[in-house]
């Protein structure tokens, strides 16, 4: 069988670089294959995405090296429309990639501009909202969708072309976990009905293998490292060396000290054999202890029966019950459009409620206005991007000071202090520009942190980062919990930084809470999983094939054997990545 891609000695540098971005990649994907491509960030994985279908060089220009075929074409001679027939892309973002007013239209867009006959058009429009389970929602638009459904959709917009090649880039980021499980479930399904080859470039490699893949590719430092089956793939240490998260089932039996062989297909949980490891498993169980943790603070954020309508008689947030002690770190989580960043919104005053109250301190904040919550409540967006408005770091830390008014020493001494604390001081005269992704996070936090709050509020803090980013900031928000008493509240899709970092969680449902637990008890509960749209943990069916009942306790003790684990690493490391990848002492 001829490959349907295939990359030979192939290397790009983009023209702004003095290095090369890909270096030598020899790859080949057949016909009716689904490939997952990880790695770390940066490191290539999204230029191998680009190069594909046809993005480089048609937009992003730089210098080529060796060659590529797809599907029999050259993605450099056919131009970015030309692969558009071949090559369907799906984006990280959907709201991107909306072109129409309502699903049909969105569908129906790569038709009219191939000007295909209207009665074809309908009738492929209509084979396609089947296959992708949209035929209800036809008239529907975008901003009526949920972010499962508006995945759906743009699915739906490249296949309706009839594409061979189906391209996925970062599809889970935005995705509750069980949307993103359906959504893996979907694609799989559409490969084996339309007999299409799937690339999907992810993080969240736990995730993307709830349904088989053909094979893992791992590309580091723009190079591929590795091209295994997962079987063999996770049974060796190239996930751990390169900073991906292999799946929780996997570091749990490693922890237990042993070594997993490929022929116990280790790809899926539900059907791996566990036996030969049962007996290491309920060792390693029974012999880790769990230290207790008591918070005896005084609450500083409270909410009696509140609720919210954005239209009368639609309520958006109900009967919302909770108390929240100094110095707690806890999670919000839920399905998307459940109520999590509402929740948030009411709390630092961009709505008002319905009815019931917030008190802060004991005190109702209905009262405060926005400027004077913000003393007391910050609030970091998703995206950097999103919060930063000046150049320069040192600008940016102290605009909400100087806003104020406050003297430009008092500025300069806290600005200073703020940027020890968040690891930016080496920095502070340096432009926003040159940080990395995750450092721009810090400025954001920093930027918060130079008010003094006392309640620091996080929507999706590790959204679309590698383990290694994702180990740095909640690394670096443990501190600021720990040493500074700063009570933090992250809303959140990941069940892994639910599970690892924070005590509890408050879980919504739409528009109620249906439990305040912690992380363990709410992830080993199938019903209250099956509510919220969360993603039962990998552990629980572990511990179960294991033989360990006390499945919440098996959780929780690997949890804080994990904490251990990673707060060695952390001290044994003590150096910060620089801006331009190197390492500051």
């Amino acid at each position: 069988m001829e490959p349907i891609i295939e990359f030979k000695n192939f290397s790009f540098k983009y023209r702004a670089q003095q290095e090369p971005s890909l270096h030598d990649i020899n790859l080949k994907i057949y016909p009716g294959e689904i490939i997952l491509i990880t790695g770390p960030s940066g490191c290539g994985k999204s230029t191998i995405a680009h190069c594909i279908n046809a993005l480089i060089p048609c937009s992003f220009a730089g210098d080529i090296t060796g060659s590529i075929t797809v599907d029999g074409s050259n993605p450099s001679k056919e131009g970015v429309f030309g692969m558009s027939t071949r090559v369907g892309t799906v984006l990280q973002d959907t709201d991107g990639q909306f072109i129409g007013l309502t699903v049909a239209e969105d569908l129906a867009f790569a038709l009219e501009n191939d000007a295909i006959p209207h009665d074809e058009m309908h009738r492929r429009v209509r084979e396609v909202a089947d296959v992708v389970s949209m035929k209800d929602f036809m008239k529907h638009a975008p901003t009526e969708l949920s972010g499962g459904q508006k995945q759906r959709v743009s699915i739906g917009g490249v296949l309706v072309d009839n594409v061979k090649i189906l391209l996925f880039d970062e599809p889970l980021a935005n995705l509750d976990p069980a949307t993103g499980k359906k959504t893996i479930a979907l694609i799989d399904e559409i490969c084996k009905k339309k007999d299409v080859t799937a690339i999907i470039i992810e993080h969240r490699l736990e995730d993307v293998l709830y349904k088989d893949v053909d094979r893992i590719i791992v590309v580091d430092d723009g190079r591929i490292i590795a091209d295994d089956n997962p079987d063999s793939m996770l049974c060796s240490d190239v996930l751990n060396k390169t900073g991906v998260r292999e799946p929780l089932y996997v570091t749990a039996i490693k922890h237990a000290g042993a070594i997993i062989k490929p022929e116990d297909h280790p790809q899926h949980i539900e059907t791996m054999n566990v036996e030969p490891y049962s007996a290491a498993v309920r060792k390693w169980f029974e012999s880790t202890v769990l230290p207790t943790h008591k918070n005896d603070n005084p609450y500083v954020l409270e909410t009696e029966n509140l609720c919210f309508a954005y239209t009368e008689g639609v309520p958006v947030l109900s009967d919302i019950n909770f108390k929240i002690r100094k110095g707690e770190m806890l999670s919000i989580v839920g399905k998307n459009g459940a109520g999590k960043s509402t929740l948030s919104s009411l709390i630092c005053g961009f709505y008002k409620p319905s009815s019931g109250r917030i008190l802060l301190s004991g005190s109702d904040i209905s009262p405060l206005s926005i400027k004077e919550r913000g003393e007391k409540i910050g609030l970091v967006m998703q995206s950097p991007n999103q919060m930063i408005s000046k150049p320069m770091i040192r600008e940016e830390v102290g605009l909400g000071l100087a806003v104020r008014g406050v003297p430009e020493d008092e500025i300069n001494k806290k600005v200073d202090d703020t940027l020890r604390i968040c690891g930016l001081y080496p920095y502070r005269n340096w432009p926003v520009s040159a940080l990395s992704f995750g450092q721009k996070k810090r400025v954001s936090i920093a930027s918060i942190l130079v008010m003094d709050p006392e309640i620091l509020i996080l929507d999706e803090p590790t959204a679309g980062q590698d383990y290694r980013h994702y180990t740095e900031i909640m690394e670096f928000l443990k501190k600021l919990n720990k040493e500074m008493g700063l009570t933090i509240l992250m809303i959140t899709h990941d069940m892994h930084l639910m599970l690892e970092y924070t005590d509890r969680a408050i879980v919504l449902a739409d528009g109620h809470m249906i439990t305040d637990e912690s992380p363990a008890n709410v992830l080993t509960d199938q019903e209250v999983a099956d509510k919220a749209y969360l993603k039962q943990t990998s552990l629980y069916d572990l511990a179960m094939k294991c033989g360990i009942d006390d499945t919440s306790e098996f959780v929780d003790r690997f949890i804080e054997f994990e904490r251990n684990a990673q707060q060695g690493k952390t001290t044994s490391a003590g150096k910060e990545p620089s801006p331009a990848g190197g390492v500051l002492a």
